[in-house]
Formats: C-alpha cells, sequence, structure tokens
C-alpha cells in the first residue's frame, strides 16, 4: 500500500494541520510506503513572498520531522524539487473537463472569503491530482474539506485511462471523522484564512492569549450547559488531553459550576503539555539545518525514481 499526502506552506502549522493531516499521515507510516511532500507549487496561489515562502517551507519541515515524521520509513521532499509533477499536470490538464473544476467548492469558497481569483487557484485540483498520480498512490489521507480533491483526481485518472488505455491507479481518500474537521477558536474549521487558529509551536504567551480567547457564549458558570460537547474548548480538549480528563471538564460543564476560564486554563496547559516533547525535538533540528535540508534532498531523490517511472508511462501512453 503507497499512502500520499502534502502541505501547504502557507503559514504557521496549527491544530487542524496536526490533527486532520499530520497525525495520521506519521501513523500511516508504519503501514505501507509513505510519500509525503512539502506543496511550494500549491502555496504559489496566494502566498506571493519568495522570502516567506522559503521560511515556510523550512518551517514545515522542522514541524513535521519534530512531530514524529521519520525519514528512514517516509519519502519527505519539497514538491518544487520533483519538476515531472507540473509536466504531468499539463497532461491531465488537456484533459480535465472544465465542468469538473467549476464544481470545485474550495475554489468557490475561496473566492468567496475574498481571495483573488488565477489560473492556478482554479486549476488546483489537477495539480493535486498529478501529485497522487504521479506516485502511484493508493490511499491520501485528507480532511473531509479536500476529499472532493481527491474523487476529482479519481475522475481525470479514469479520463485519461479511458483516452490512451490503462496508466494510472485509481487512489482512494482516507478520513479519520473523528478529527475530519477541528473548530478554530471561533467555532469556525480552524483555518489559516480565517485567523482563528492555535499554532502546534506558537510562544507560550501568544498560545495562551488565542486559547483564553476562544469564543464562548453568555451563560454564568453556575447555569448548566447541557450541549456541552459542542463547546470548543471540550472539543479541542478531546484532541490533547487523556479521554478521561476531557470527559471530566465536559460533565462538569454540562453540570454547573465550571467556569469558561478554568476551561480555558485547563485546556492551555493540557495543549501546552501535549507537545513538549516535539518542541525539544524541533529546536534541536533547528539546530541543525543541513540535517534537515539533507533529509528534504534525500527524499527527492528516492520519489525521483518513482516519478520518472509513472510520468514516462504517461507520456508514452499520451503518444510524447
Amino acid at each position: 500500500m503507497r499512502i500520499l499526502s502534502g502541505i501547504q506552506p502557507s503559514g504557521a502549522l496549527h491544530l487542524g494541520n496536526y490533527f486532520g493531516m499530520m497525525l495520521p499521515a506519521i501513523e500511516l507510516q508504519e503501514k505501507g510506503e509513505a510519500f509525503y511532500f512539502i506543496a511550494d507549487y500549491h502555496s504559489m496561489t496566494s502566498l506571493f513572498d519568495p522570502a516567506q515562502r522559503r521560511r515556510n517551507t523550512l518551517d514545515v519541515a522542522l514541524d513535521f520531522l519534530a512531530c514524529g515524521l521519520d525519514p528512514a520509513r517516509a519519502i519527505f521532499w519539497r514538491q518544487s524539487d520533483r519538476p515531472e509533477v507540473t509536466e504531468l499536470a499539463w497532461i491531465l490538464t488537456t484533459l480535465t473537463p472544465m465542468g469538473l473544476l467549476e464544481r470545485c467548492h474550495s475554489y468557490k469558497d475561496k473566492v468567496a472569503r475574498g481571495i483573488s481569483p488565477n489560473h492556478g487557484l482554479f486549476a488546483y485540483p489537477v495539480l493535486m491530482a498529478a501529485d497522487i498520480l504521479l506516485f502511484d498512490s493508493n490511499i491520501v489521507p485528507v480532511g473531509r474539506d479536500q476529499k472532493q480533491h481527491v474523487e476529482v483526481t479519481r475522475d481525470i485518472a479514469i479520463k485519461f485511462n479511458e483516452t490512451y488505455g490503462q496508466t494510472f491507479i485509481l487512489p482512494e481518500p482516507q478520513i479519520r471523522e473523528e478529527v475530519a474537521v477541528v473548530p478554530g477558536t471561533d467555532g469556525q474549521k480552524m483555518s489559516k484564512s480565517y485567523g482563528n487558529t492555535v499554532e502546534i509551536f506558537g510562544d507560550e504567551k501568544g498560545v495562551r492569549k488565542k486559547i483564553m480567547g476562544i469564543v464562548m457564549d453568555s451563560r454564568t458558570p453556575q447555569e448548566p450547559k447541557p450541549d456541552a460537547e459542542k463547546n470548543v474548548a471540550i472539543q479541542m480538549l478531546r484532541l490533547v488531553a487523556p479521554a478521561p480528563v476531557a470527559k471530566d471538564y465536559e460533565e462538569r460543564l454540562r453540570a454547573g459550576g465550571l467556569g469558561y476560564g478554568d476551561l480555558k486554563k485547563g485546556l492551555f496547559e493540557h495543549y501546552w503539555n501535549y507537545f513538549a516533547a516535539a518542541r525539544a525535538r524541533r529546536a534541536e533540528l533547528a539546530s541543525n539545518l543541513d540535517h534537515v535540508e539533507g533529509v528534504l534532498r534525500d527524499g527527492a531523490a528516492r520519489a525521483r525514481t518513482v516519478a520518472e517511472k509513472v510520468l514516462a508511462r504517461a507520456r508514452t501512453a499520451a503518444g510524447l
């Protein structure tokens, strides 16, 4: 089983990135061939500062390695270090129906939020399809909001196979439903574009301020909260605290008597402890950036052996 996933270097990684993509990917590296990349080409649709992109890319590498990605078990590289993906994207785009892309929710949502539309943003699913198909991927761990893009990948692959003969493996999305959508500090899905994130490796003072600023309702501490399971802080607590601890907080909130301030203080302490080992590992990695760059270069070289074969197969099928 070959597993593939990518993550954009568009800003500081947060709890939504960790529980929605990174943790599942780290767990899956024990169960098959794991191919993970930093999607710097994809970041070009919305980030236009080259120095920031380079910094973000390095930060993603540090974060992922600190959280448990093992380069001995997983192939880890920068997307732009494997330019075969852009050639395959062009080959695929010549068969991709416009209607298929026009129906993609992600593009509509981003434009509705004020992101300036460009061709890269519109054609994002084709580049994502190339990312997936270039490595004969079987499983693609994604958040629920990205499931449609894997379905688009399958549609494009089927179209290519029907036109030029059997060439591509059809991938399957894998979603962990229990953490498919991590809430942000305002109750919406946690997203950098919403400005509601809690960073994995944020500084203590800044993260504490964000968590203490989580939006709550106006009920007093004494009032019972029969809908306690819907509370944003409780939902986050379930992710970073032991299950019995999270359950105790939820029951106390439901019964009445637990103040929102105390709940948020508890959430911060469990968040801070949850990532303590990873923070120490990240500091160690940050002091040896040559090692990190070496991991990415080695990953790109290992990824090339697969990418070149699949691209050659597609080129031959298409008559190139």
